[in-house]
């Protein structure tokens, strides 16, 4: 494998699946199975879940949600993500702790970065919910930061498009698809890779970013050993 350690994000409204709302089992049978695969490779991997399959901080303000309250709402909803797959890693055999911004024993263990790394290294995949525990902050923000606190050689955001385009894919049938490209590009050109604070976080701290699609089996797999599908962002 090409790499050590990693900090994979995992998109919430992938965990929909087909459904309007909540989890699919088939998706988090899909990650599980897919996770197992790269721990068994010998990869230490972090993972932190977005909660937009349950609820949106933003989109909860549109409805008429204090912004604190609907961030801390979708806070929840990034546990309830974590432990369900946990549940799902576990039952295929693969050891897994969900570590937690904010206090709730027994839920989930309180994070810090030296319990991180210490679970990492006995071989459990860490799956870190709760954002950064902070409103106004992404889990973009919490991915980009939980990596460079566990000291991550490579950041993967797995979506649901297979890589960074000219412009969205889903809108603009021209678009056409980056292989690779700089931070500083991403700037200058605009394109909507993740928040701008997560972004400069990975850019300042010298984490790369491979954005790939990881709806597809086997593909979490391909982009562990180098093989060049997705974009990577480099510096």
């Amino acid at each position: 494998m090409a790499y050590k350690r990693i900090l994979l994000k995992l998109s919430g409204e992938s965990l929909m699946g087909g459904q309007r709302y909540g989890l699919s089992t088939e998706v988090l049978h899909s990650y599980a199975c897919q996770i197992k695969e790269a721990a068994e490779s010998g990869v230490q991997i972090g993972i932190v879940i977005g909660g937009g399959n349950i609820f949106r901080g933003l989109s909860g303000v549109n409805r008429g949600f204090d912004r604190v309250k609907g961030d801390q709402m979708g806070m929840l909803a990034t546990i309830i993500n974590s432990l369900a797959l946990q549940s799902a890693l576990e039952a295929e055999g693969v050891k897994a702790r969900v570590l937690t911004s904010i206090r709730m024993e027994p839920i989930g263990e309180y994070f810090s970065k030296a319990r991180a790394i210490e679970l990492l290294e006995a071989g459990y995949v860490v799956i870190i919910g709760g954002g950064t525990s902070n409103p106004y902050f992404s889990t973009d923000t919490a991915s980009a930061l939980r990596g460079i606190e566990i000291e991550a050689e490579v950041m993967f955001k797995g979506t649901r498009v297979d890589g960074i385009y000219t412009a969205d894919p889903e809108k603009d049938p021209s678009a056409v698809k980056f292989d690779t490209i700089t931070f500083d590009e991403v700037y200058d050109r605009g394109l909507k890779v993740m928040d701008m604070t997560a972004f400069t976080l990975c850019k300042e701290n010298r984490l790369p970013l491979i954005v790939f699609n990881m709806d597809e089996e086997g593909n979490l797999a391909k982009v562990l050993s180098g093989e060049k599908i997705g974009t990577e962002v480099t510096l």
